[in-house]
């Protein structure tokens, strides 16, 4: 028996338990699945120190950025993004990081090509979104980081203007606004400007349809949620576990 687990904090109603319990009940693995969740950076290195027994992790918000500094090696591709989301440990025991994040956005929203403009506003600045600026460098999709304390290059909500809203064919939520059970919140952003040239991607899966995509799709727009890129990144984490 393999064990693996989720790390992050709040995540009572995390998809990769759902999802990885249901696949080896599927394929009658007799493996188990496990949330860890740990309050503080402190705790997550006593976790990662003492669970010897677990053979793989999924890492969620807010530790993607952070446990890098707790891992014997990260992946070139997570070093570069900068976040881990994976972390398998080697047979000598080691610990390394990889990002699967950016290869399920990937996945997934190349179901949505091609987009009107090929520009995006990355809203919110925390691990996830590196992982889908990674995607846009690579698809040569221009974008802007829209920030509620913005720095380096980035904007605040305040500069969302209707020109710069019309500019753009994809909006990618990236923060946490409007998970269950905060279902009214939503980034805030002018919905008006909103059209059915635009494509909102909420990396958010629970509610289906959060506030944000729920203005965007009065406004007559594409939108779809984080549920189809989870499922890839953990299919590709469950490869690297098994690699």
């Amino acid at each position: 028996m393999a064990l693996f687990g989720l790390i992050g904090k709040n995540i009572e109603y995390s998809f990769s338990k759902e999802f990885f319990c249901r696949k080896f009940e599927l394929e009658s693995l007799d493996h188990g699945y496990k949330n860890f969740d740990v309050p503080d950076l402190d705790a997550l290195q006593s976790l990662l120190k003492k669970n010897t027994d677990v053979t793989g992790f999924n890492v969620t918000i807010p530790y993607k950025e952070t446990v890098i500094q707790l891992l014997d090696k990260v992946d070139k591709e997570a070093r570069k993004i900068g976040a881990v989301n994976t972390i398998k440990k080697a047979k000598n025991g080691d610990l390394i990081g990889y990002n699967t994040d950016h290869y399920g956005f990937a996945q997934a929203l190349v179901h949505f090509f091609p987009l009107v403009h090929r520009s995006a506003l990355i809203l919110g600045t925390g691990g996830a979104s590196k992982a889908i600026s990674f995607v846009l460098d690579a698809l040569e999709i221009k974008y802007t980081y829209v920030s509620r304390n913005p720095e380096n290059g980035q904007i605040g909500y305040d500069q969302l203007s209707r020109e710069l809203i019309e500019e753009q064919g994809l909006i990618i939520n990236c923060t946490p606004l409007g998970t269950f059970p905060n279902i009214n919140d939503c980034p805030n952003i002018p919905y008006k400007y909103i059209s059915k040239n635009h494509l909102l991607f909420d990396l958010v899966y629970n509610p289906e349809e959060t506030e944000f995509l729920k203005r965007g799709k009065i406004q007559g727009a594409r939108i779809t949620n984080g549920k189809q890129m989870l499922i890839y990144q953990a299919q590709k984490a469950w490869k690297i576990w098994n690699s």
